[in-house]
């Protein structure tokens, strides 16, 4: 299976191809609002803004599994995104990113590429995957890894 083969749903319900997004660079985060981690917001969004013209694309997928920290929904939590992060990027629909009811896209990034000790499991918000124009997951990040600190990454595989 191929991270393009994968179907997400868009803030709106919308199913989604992850296809769509072929032959372009994807960095994948899971995301939260009220999380501790949020201004990292703003170093996606400027991600975003820096390079999405030279094929990246940055995805934040909400999740609300980490001490609750995303209790918003669909548009409303785009529009809260926007107003006090600048997010242009696409948030998608809320998912699950571990446990049993764990999303496919979420399932193949964890099984590709593993997190420290080789554990599969997404230990918080913001956890971040590198995906190459191929489709290929180049590199997970944890949490504290801030968006600046990956952009030599995503210059590389521009």
């Amino acid at each position: 299976m191929s991270v393009y083969d994968i179907k997400v749903n868009s803030s709106r319900g919308e199913t989604k191809d992850l296809s769509d997004y072929e032959g372009k660079v994807m960095l994948i985060v899971n995301t939260a609002s009220q999380c501790g981690f949020a201004p990292q917001f703003k170093g996606l969004q400027r991600l975003h803004e820096t390079y999405a013209d030279k094929g990246l694309a940055v995805l934040g997928f909400p999740s609300n599994q980490f001490r609750n920290q995303e209790p918003l929904e669909g548009e409303s939590l785009t529009e809260h995104c926007q107003i006090n992060h600048g997010v242009t990027f696409p948030l998608f629909a809320k998912i699950d990113v571990k446990g049993n009811d764990i999303h496919p896209l979420y399932q193949h990034l964890t099984n590709a590429s593993p997190g420290f000790l080789g554990l599969k499991n997404i230990k918080w918000n913001f956890t971040k995957f590198l995906v190459d124009r191929n489709g290929k997951i180049i590199k997970r990040f944890s949490p504290t890894v801030t968006p600046e600190k990956i952009e030599s990454y995503i210059q590389k595989l521009l």
